[in-house]
């Protein structure tokens, strides 16, 4: 049959049925991204505050200077920042289709004719620009953070023992020789008042109590701790032969610090070297950064028909049942990633097996939703 020119009328409706989509996918779109935002500032909050309190913790015992503690917190929550935005990405949209069901909004849309697949589209219009950003941050900025916080602890532990020592604290040297207490610092002199000193020599204690003193460094490069008008008390603890010299000038060496060899931090490796040394290990870590934008982007699709909400069998079983598929998927990419580091299975099986699996998974949900509901619909 030839095409008739449709009527203005018709094409005016079909023009006002696009707009009103329109409107509702951007809606939807805004909707997601307002949850996601939400979810993500939690989620960094917990984090920042749990490594807050680890960093403190080894302040406070001695690992980590106090001047380093928010430096080397920023680079933490930079290198979780892909995990949480994948989190965000997946409980937003099924926290957001959830709350359409338990409203009635789903079944307004099915009885339109709507079927579950026409949800794929707003959730791929807010997906993809978050999986873009979540493979970005792990495949470039996470390895970056982590080797900038490795060598920002290196240069923390190379400094000396004078220049780690707080006011007010005690210190113990890195040769576990000395203990330094420093009761005050003047910056702009560049001197500190009231020091304590205590050390072992030749099997003698000593202990040096000096008004103030100062960094100098000589013409070979050595660095000494120059103590001005104190006291030494040195001797045998027990003993009565004490020796108790008054000084107006005493200089103490002030050992460098000796790093030790450190196994390299495999994740502070920079994508382009572990794709130029495809060793077992470097190819683990490979597919676990790019399973990451991958996983986010299924999880955000399983979230659709594991939104579905049915009043009498309970409201939160959509959310157990997400919960233990999202750990289980997680799991998985960490044991697969494993098994590929210790030859246990090659890299291309390892990486799109578990993926291919969970994309079968996906396609099953998305069957058995439609099909409930149109067998629904059919038997009204």
């Amino acid at each position: 049959m030839p095409d008739y020119p449709q009527s203005p009328p018709q094409k005016s409706k079909q023009a006002h049925v696009r707009r009103v989509r329109g409107i509702f996918y951007r809606s939807l779109i805004r909707e997601f991204a307002t949850m996601g935002m939400l979810v993500f500032v939690i989620l960094l909050g917990i984090v920042v505050f749990t490594q807050l309190i680890r960093f403190l913790g080894e302040s406070v015992s001695g690992l980590l200077a106090v001047d380093g503690v928010m430096v080397m917190l920023g680079f933490s929550a930079i290198n979780y920042l892909p995990v949480l935005l994948s989190i965000s990405l997946f409980l937003s949209v099924l926290i957001t289709l959830t709350r359409c069901y338990r409203d009635s909004e789903m079944v307004v849309w099915f009885s339109s004719g709507i079927g579950l697949t026409r949800w794929i589209r707003p959730v791929l219009g807010y997906a993809l620009p978050v999986t873009a950003v979540i493979a970005l941050m792990s495949l470039v900025l996470s390895p970056w953070a982590l080797s900038k916080a490795d060598e920002y602890k290196r240069r923390l532990d190379s400094r000396d023992d004078v220049s780690v020592a707080s006011p007010g604290a005690f210190r113990e040297s890195k040769q576990s020789d000395r203990v330094f207490f420093l009761e005050g610092v003047d910056a702009e002199n560049k001197r500190v008042g009231n020091i304590f000193v205590r050390s072992k020599q030749h099997g003698k204690e000593g202990t040096m109590v000096a008004k103030e003193g100062y960094q100098e460094t000589a013409e070979n490069g050595d660095r000494f701790l120059v103590l001005l008008n104190g006291t030494r008390y040195e001797g045998i603890p027990g003993q009565a032969d004490f020796r108790i010299a008054e000084f107006e000038r005493y200089a103490m060496r002030i050992e460098p610090a000796e790093l030790g060899k450190e196994q390299p931090n495999l994740k502070a490796y920079s994508t382009i070297y572990l794709i130029k040394h495809p060793t077992p290990r470097n190819l683990s870590e490979l597919e676990w950064r790019l399973g990451l934008p991958f996983s986010a982007l299924l999880l955000s699709l399983l979230a659709i028909p594991l939104s579905y909400v049915d009043n009498r069998a309970g409201r939160s079983l959509n959310l157990i049942t997400a919960i233990v598929i999202y750990m289980f998927y997680n799991n998985m990419i960490s044991v697969t990633n494993s098994w590929v580091a210790r030859q246990k299975l090659d890299p291309v099986s390892g990486f799109w097996g578990l993926h291919l699996f969970m994309l079968a998974v996906l396609t099953i949900f998305f069957y058995h939703r439609s099909s409930v509901f149109s067998w629904r619909r059919w038997k009204r």
